[in-house]
């Protein structure tokens, strides 16, 4: 099992994550007013919004589950497909959660490698450079959130 946690920068909030395994792991994050717990079990992902709502969402024709404000999530595309190694473009259809009211929606998502640790992410008008360890796991996403652990 392994553990990562990450911090906001552009406002408080963390996450922190346990797994063993790009289909199973359990996340914990919390934002400036709510926090959040999911499980990540497949193609399932059971999300609670402590004191609110519930939902279990299935990942059906997506790609990826993409939830907001994690990084973990931005980092599945990148270890599962080994993205910096290849260093190739790749499109995503992603199952995207909207924290904290829990809407889904699927988003089309790009990942651009431009050198050894860092990816050109575009989704929509949205554009954002995110650095990755070795192991394909966000360290900074610029001006948004770094790894601490």
């Amino acid at each position: 099992m392994r553990t990562l946690v990450w911090r906001r920068l552009d406002e408080p909030g963390m996450e922190i994550v346990r797994f063993d395994g790009p289909d199973r792991a359990e996340g914990t994050q919390i934002g400036s007013a709510y926090e959040l717990r999911w499980r990540l079990e497949g193609s399932s992902l059971e999300l609670e919004v402590v004191g609110g709502r519930r939902e279990t969402v299935e990942l059906g024709d997506a790609d990826f589950f993409d939830v907001l404000n994690s990084p973990y999530f931005n980092s599945l595309p990148v270890w599962r497909d080994d993205l910096l190694a290849a260093a190739v473009t790749r499109d995503y259809t992603m199952r995207f959660v909207v924290v904290p009211d829990l809407t889904t929606s699927l988003s089309a998502q790009e990942y651009e490698p431009l050198d050894a640790h860092t990816i050109r992410f575009r989704s929509a008008s949205f554009e954002a450079d995110i650095e990755f360890d070795a192991d394909g796991f966000v360290t900074l996403y610029h001006g948004y959130l770094e790894r601490i652990t």
